[in-house]
């Protein structure tokens, strides 16, 4: 009997055995390295799978003319002055790589760095940071699982060292990760939470676990990605001038904000409105009169971004976004809250040497510079363009960063615009 069920399940076995062989050996199998093409696919793509992953971001990162643009869903509101499509109409010596989507905030864009610094060190990036991401709670437990990748995870941990970011990030990843997620790895996190190393066992997993994950990276990530971003930017190439004339491409922009912004009141791109808000239109009036961004864990998490940065000498530009000023009127968002929230961002940055700041937050009110409620489209793509080019094309002197371990603790994330002055 024994024999004839070998014969059967035998070579399954001896096969899956193989598999798992291969999965957790520490070698490259020969891989070709990603094509340009799947490259430039991947940096348009916002796909889940490449914001997860390693291996496309770190080829392309690791390339002159790929510069990370971190951010949320801003990325996908293309249109003919989207700097991805700028960077590839007029031949630029960068090509935006861009990371982040719906719910992307900065605990993801954490998670982000640990497959890429390397390919950040001495290297310029780009920030975009809204200040509606510093609500009470901060990021949604939903989004955070959604896009935590246990491959960032566990090369965090393979390199956590019992520093207050560590202990920081330990503790919000035990409050936000799903706990039946991998049992392992959320006693981890408890450990680090308290000062403690892992354990030995801890430590094999984490190193298995992580060679496992590394090898599914390499065979899998480049098998298919979308090209329909790419088609976008190039199809959106073809309506800007043949060369790049700021007067001509602000009087395009205003022109096709006008032609996409006729079904409403609010400047809001029509297909937006018809599609996310006629049918309740009336329910958004006032809703969010309460809204606050003083008080957030954000800033925290957004600290062990700002740290990971400066660990690699990255030197970053930081764009903070406006809301579209007739809806945010309509809806009772407060543009004082706001502003406190940007004072905090600023000061957060300033005071550690992160001097490179776009402020848009007070631009709302420009005529086609949204797209929709809260995203930049149009005029206010060029403005962001005009800021963030000459940044990414010239030379000046290295960021000299202090960073200041405070801004991790509680008072910081709760305090108050008017107390901020006593975190140096």
């Amino acid at each position: 009997m024994f024999k004839k069920l070998f014969k059967i399940f035998g070579p399954i076995i001896f096969a899956l055995l193989i598999i798992f062989l291969l999965l957790i050996s520490p070698f490259n199998y020969g891989l070709k390295k990603v094509s340009n093409d799947n490259q430039k696919k991947a940096a348009v793509s916002l796909d889940n799978k490449i914001i997860k992953d390693k291996r496309i971001k770190e080829q392309a990162l690791g390339q002159s003319n790929y510069v990370a643009f971190f951010g949320s869903s801003e990325w996908s509101r293309f249109d003919p002055m989207h700097p991805a499509v700028l960077a590839e109409k007029y031949n630029r010596n960068y090509r935006p790589f861009l990371l982040g989507a719906k719910g992307t905030q900065s605990l993801i864009h954490f998670l982000n760095l640990q497959t890429i610094t390397n390919n950040l060190k001495n290297k310029k990036a780009v920030y975009s940071i809204s200040p509606q991401w510093f609500v009470p709670k901060g990021i949604r437990k939903d989004a955070f699982n959604f896009y935590y990748s246990p491959l960032e995870a566990t090369e965090w941990l393979l390199n956590e060292s019992q520093t207050p970011m560590d202990q920081y990030i330990a503790k919000r990843f035990s409050q936000l990760l799903d706990p039946n997620s991998d049992h392992v790895l959320h006693q981890t996190f408890t450990r680090i939470e308290n000062g403690k190393r892992p354990t030995k066992f801890q430590l094999l997993y984490i190193k298995m676990r992580h060679q496992l994950l590394l090898n599914e990276d390499r065979l899998f990530s480049a098998i298919y990605i979308s090209n329909r971003n790419e088609k976008k930017v190039k199809e959106f190439t073809k309506q800007l001038p043949p060369t790049y004339d700021y007067n001509k491409i602000y009087d395009l922009a205003g022109e096709l904000g006008k032609q996409n912004t006729s079904n409403n009141r609010f400047g809001i791109s029509d297909k937006f409105y018809r599609k996310q808000i006629a049918r309740k239109v009336k329910r958004f009036k006032g809703f969010q009169a309460k809204e606050k961004f003083t008080k957030s864990p954000e800033y925290a998490d957004f600290q062990a971004v700002l740290d990971t940065f400066a660990k690699n000498n990255t030197d970053v530009i930081f764009v903070l976004p406006p809301v579209n000023q007739q809806w945010q009127k309509y809806t009772g968002l407060s543009q004082q809250e706001i502003q406190n929230a940007v004072t905090k961002i600023k000061f957060q940055l300033k005071s550690q040497g992160f001097n490179h700041i776009v402020d848009l937050s007070n631009d709302g009110d420009i005529p086609f510079f949204m797209t929709d409620t809260i995203h930049l489209g149009w005029r206010g793509w060029l403005y962001f363009d005009s800021a963030v080019r000459p940044f990414l094309e010239n030379h000046h002197r290295p960021p000299h960063y202090q960073l200041n371990d405070h801004f991790y603790d509680r008072k910081w994330q709760q305090a108050k615009v008017d107390q901020i002055v006593n975190f140096k």
